[in-house]
C-alpha cells in the first residue's frame, strides 16, 4: 500500500496570448496552483487547478493558504483510497473545490500509475472515439467578435463557442454579425455566463433559434434555477447548466426539476474526477448529455479532463481551448492537439502529464 509522504503546492502564472473576456469580467493571465503528491513507494502525481473568483470564490491566494491544511490531513493515508481522501478533505473545510480538484488530480495519477494503465482505463474508458474542442471566441463588439470566429472557423475547429451575456438585442446583434461572417455550416455554442434575467434569457434565445445554434451554458444566474425549467421549456436552443451545477446533489436537483438537457463538467467545480464522475453518472443514468470544460488549466488540468470524458460515453462536447491561449506552455506531456482540433490522449501509466519545474512559483512542501 503506498501511502502519501510529501506534497509539494506551489503557483503557476502564466501570460495568455491575448485576454481572455466573458461576461464576469477578463482575464489577462492563467493564474493557476499545481499539487504534485510523493508516495513513500516513490510514485509521483501531479495535479492542478485554475481558481476563478466569480465562479468557484477561489484564487491563488486562498488556493495556497488551504492546500497546507488538506495536505496535512492526508499524509500518511493510503494513496489509493481517493473516496477516503475526498472525504478527508471535505471534513477540514468546506467547499474550495478548485484546489481540492488539484489534490483529486494528483491522487488519481498515483492510482492510474501503480495500476500501470493510463488514466482514462483506471477510470474504466476505452479509446474508441476521438475529443474535438471548440475555440472561444471573448465578448466584445460585434464587429471584432465577427472576425475572431472567421479565423477560428479558417483554423478548421469543428464549433466556435461564443461568449455573450451582456445588453440582449447586442448579444443578438453579435450572434447575427458572427453567421454573416461564418456561413451557416458551422455549429455555435453560446456560453451567457449568467448574464441575462430570465425574460432576456428567452427573448435572445428565441430570437436566436434557427441559427445553428447547439446549446446556450447558464443563461441566468446560478441562484435563480428555479427559473431554468422556463427557460428550458421556452427555447428553441438546448439549455446547458453551468454554474448551476457543481456536485451531484446539484444534478439530480436539475434533473429532477427538467431544468436543463445539458450539463458542463469541470473538475474545478465538482472538486475533482471523483465527484465529476459521479455527476456524470447520474447524468447518464438520466439519459442525457455533457460537455467537458474548465476554467484556464494549463494541459495539465485539460489532460485529466479529457481522460474523464473518454471514459464517459454522456461527454459529446468538449470545451478545451484555453491551453492554447498561453503565451508559454509549462507542461511536459500531456494531451497533444492536433489539426480540426482533436485530442490526442497519452497513452503512458497515469496521467501523462507534469510541470516544468523552472515555471513554479514559490510554494509550500508538506511532510509528516
Amino acid at each position: 500500500m503506498p501511502t502519501i509522504a510529501r506534497i509539494a503546492v506551489h503557483p503557476l502564472r502564466i501570460p495568455l496570448k491575448a485576454p481572455f473576456i466573458t461576461s464576469l469580467g477578463a482575464q489577462h493571465h492563467a493564474e493557476n496552483i499545481v499539487v504534485r503528491i510523493w508516495t513513500d513507494s516513490g510514485l509521483m502525481g501531479t495535479g492542478e487547478c485554475s481558481p476563478y473568483p466569480p465562479i468557484n470564490g477561489e484564487t491563488v491566494g486562498t488556493g495556497m493558504a488551504v492546500a497546507p491544511l488538506l495536505a496535512r490531513v492526508l499524509l500518511g493515508r493510503d494513496a489509493l483510497d481517493i473516496p477516503g481522501a475526498v472525504a478527508a478533505m471535505d471534513r477540514v473545510i468546506h467547499s474550495n473545490t478548485s484546489i481540492k480538484s488539484a489534490f483529486d488530480i494528483a491522487l488519481h495519477d498515483i492510482a492510474s500509475q501503480q495500476a500501470g494503465v493510463p488514466l482514462y482505463r483506471f477510470l474504466s474508458g476505452t479509446v474508441d472515439r476521438t475529443l474535438y474542442t471548440d475555440y472561444t471566441v471573448s465578448i466584445g463588439p460585434p464587429e471584432k467578435m465577427a472576425a475572431d470566429a472567421v479565423a477560428i472557423k479558417d483554423a478548421g475547429y469543428p464549433a466556435i463557442k461564443v461568449k455573450l451575456g451582456g445588453d440582449g438585442d447586442t448579444d443578438i446583434a453579435r450572434i447575427r454579425a458572427i453567421r454573416a461572417a461564418v456561413g451557416t455550416d458551422i455549429p455555435l455554442r453560446v456560453d451567457a455566463n449568467q448574464g441575462w434575467d430570465p425574460d432576456t434569457a428567452i427573448r435572445v434565445l428565441q430570437a436566436l433559434g434557427g441559427m445553428h445554434i447547439e446549446h446556450c451554458e447558464e443563461p441566468i444566474a446560478r441562484w435563480r434555477w428555479e427559473e431554468l425549467p422556463r427557460i428550458r421549456e421556452a427555447s428553441p436552443i438546448p439549455i446547458m447548466a453551468d454554474e448551476s451545477c457543481f456536485f451531484l446533489h446539484d444534478a439530480e436537483r436539475l434533473i429532477r426539476l427538467n431544468a436543463c438537457q445539458r450539463f458542463n463538467i469541470k473538475l474545478g467545480k465538482s472538486g475533482g474526477l471523483y465527484e465529476a464522475g459521479r455527476v456524470l453518472k447520474a447524468i447518464t443514468a438520466a439519459g442525457l448529455l455533457a460537455q467537458m470544460g474548465g476554467f484556464v488549466e494549463s494541459r495539465i488540468g485539460f489532460t485529466a479532463a479529457a481522460h474523464l470524458a473518454i471514459a464517459h460515453d454522456a461527454v459529446r462536447w468538449c470545451d478545451m481551448d484555453t491551453p492554447l491561449m498561453f503565451a508559454q506552455d509549462p507542461v511536459i506531456g500531456g494531451i497533444v492537439y492536433r489539426e480540426g482540433g482533436s485530442i490526442k490522449v497519452p497513452e503512458v501509466a497515469g496521467l501523462g502529464a507534469t510541470v516544468k519545474e523552472e515555471l513554479l512559483g514559490e510554494g509550500v512542501v508538506i511532510t509528516s
